[in-house]
C-alpha cells in the first residue's frame, strides 16, 4: 500500500495490517513535523478503507478506488484551515455529512489537516463526534503540535509518533528521482523532511553560491560579500531556511575557532528580529555587517 512513501515502516505495517484483518479505528492523530508523509500515508489509508474489494484492498481496480484517483470519490473528504484556523463552522459542516450514509463504499473518511490550527471551540465540537462516531466513518486528524489538542481529543484518537525520514533515504530518493547529489550541510537543512527536501531540491546552486560565500568570509570586502550574498534581499519568503544554512556552516567552521559562535548569535537575532516583522533590509544589513567585523 504504501510502497512509494519513504520512512516509518513500522506505521505503515501497522496500518495496512489494520485494513487486511478489518482493524481500523474509528479516530487516528497523526504526529510529526511537516513534509514527513503524514499526509500521503492518511490518504494511502483512506483509499484502502474505502476500496470495494474485501480480498484485495486497495486493488486500485473498483468504482471507489478508481473515483478516489480521479479526486472525486464522494465518501473521502478533506478538511483544511481556513486562513490561520480550522473554525467551528468547518466542524460543524463536517458533522452534518458524518451522519449520512456512504454513497459508494461501506465507510467514510474524512482528514482533518493541519488539526492543531483547531480553535478551542472547534476541537471541542469535534469531541462530540468522537465520543459517539457512526461505525461507518473514520476520522483522521494530522498536526505536528501535540500540545495544541485538548487531552480529551487525544485520549478518544489512536496516536501515532511520525518519524523523520533518514538522511541516507533523503539522499537516494533525490538521486534516484532527481539525479540530484546533496551535501551533508543541505541533508541538515531538510531535517529529516523529504517535503523540504523536494522543495529546495532546484535551487541547489544558490545554497552552494552562499556556502563558498561563507567560508571565504575572512577574505571578503564588506561591499562584495554584500553582492555575493544578494539572494538574501530577494528571498523574503525562504530566509529562515537560509538563515538555518548559514548557521550550519557557520557551527562546522565553529568546531575550528570559537569565534564563528558569535556569528551563530548574530544569525538567530535576525531570524528572531524578521519573525518579529523587524524592517527586512535594515536586518540583513545588520547581520552581515556584524558577522563581518566579528570575522575580518
Amino acid at each position: 500500500m504504501f510502497q512509494d512513501i519513504l520512512g516509518n515502516d513500522k506505521i505503515k505495517k501497522s496500518l495496512e495490517e489494520g485494513i487486511k484483518n478489518n482493524k481500523i479505528s474509528h479516530s487516528y492523530l497523526f504526529l510529526g513535523q511537516a513534509g514527513i508523509g503524514k499526509k500521503m500515508i492518511a490518504k494511502e489509508l483512506a483509499k484502502g478503507i474505502l476500496c470495494l474489494n474485501e480480498d484485495n484492498k486497495y486493488c486500485n481496480n473498483c468504482k471507489s478506488c478508481l473515483e478516489f484517483e480521479g479526486g472525486n470519490n464522494p465518501d473521502f473528504f478533506v478538511i483544511e484551515p481556513e486562513g490561520n484556523t480550522l473554525k467551528i463552522d468547518q466542524i460543524r459542516n463536517m458533522q452534518i455529512g458524518v451522519q449520512e450514509k456512504p454513497i459508494i463504499s461501506s465507510k467514510k473518511v474524512y482528514i482533518i489537516d493541519n488539526a492543531d490550527f483547531m480553535t478551542k471551540e472547534a476541537q471541542n465540537a469535534l469531541l462530540k463526534t468522537l465520543e459517539e462516531p457512526p461505525e461507518f466513518v473514520t476520522i483522521i486528524l494530522i498536526g505536528e503540535n501535540e500540545n495544541a489538542f485538548l487531552p480529551t481529543i487525544k485520549s478518544r484518537c489512536m496516536i501515532l509518533h511520525f518519524n523523520q525520514i533518514s538522511d541516507l533515504d533523503i539522499k537516494n530518493y533525490l538521486e534516484k528521482n532527481y539525479n540530484i547529489q546533496v551535501s551533508n550541510n543541505m541533508l541538515e537543512v531538510f531535517q529529516g523532511s523529504i517535503g523540504k527536501a523536494i522543495e529546495l531540491k532546484d535551487k541547489q546552486e544558490i545554497y552552494k553560491n552562499i556556502e563558498e560565500a561563507i567560508d571565504n568570509i575572512e577574505k571578503e570586502d564588506l561591499i562584495d560579500l554584500i553582492k555575493k550574498l544578494d539572494i538574501l534581499y530577494t528571498s523574503k519568503d525562504e530566509i529562515l531556511d537560509i538563515l538555518d544554512y548559514i548557521n550550519i556552516i557557520f557551527l562546522r567552521k565553529a568546531k575550528k575557532n570559537v569565534k564563528y559562535t558569535r556569528c551563530i548569535k548574530i544569525v538567530e537575532n535576525t531570524k528572531r528580529r524578521i519573525t518579529q516583522n523587524a524592517n527586512y533590509d535594515m536586518s540583513i544589513d545588520n547581520m552581515l555587517f556584524n558577522i563581518w567585523e566579528e570575522v575580518v
